[in-house]
């Protein structure tokens, strides 16, 4: 699976982003999952005319430029931190 953000990890100063929540929850849920940085960032003037071409992939997935989102390996794409967090609560990793 992969979790597309906009680089903010799960430790930090960013551990309350979103982009962190969503990838703390996967780890809670004992989810391996890859994380693909995507630029564009909304609230950075500087990044607002690469962010069409930077957020392309993810609004191909999800309709939408917003991360995080999440891609399961069946080609399933969920959107949104508290989403996600819900998804990896209910759908924790199997253990062998």
């Amino acid at each position: 699976m992969i979790l597309y953000t906009c680089g903010t990890t799960t430790a930090g100063p960013g551990a309350l982003h979103p982009c962190a929540k969503a990838g703390k929850a996967l780890e809670a849920a004992g989810h391996e999952y890859e994380i693909k940085k995507v630029g564009g960032y909304r609230l950075m003037p500087w990044t607002w005319r690469t962010r069409t071409r930077d957020r392309e992939e993810v609004r191909e997935l999800s309709g939408t430029d917003e991360v995080p989102i999440l891609l399961l390996d069946d080609g399933e794409v969920i959107s949104g931190s508290s989403t996600i967090a819900q998804w990896a609560k209910e759908n924790p990793a199997l253990v062998s």
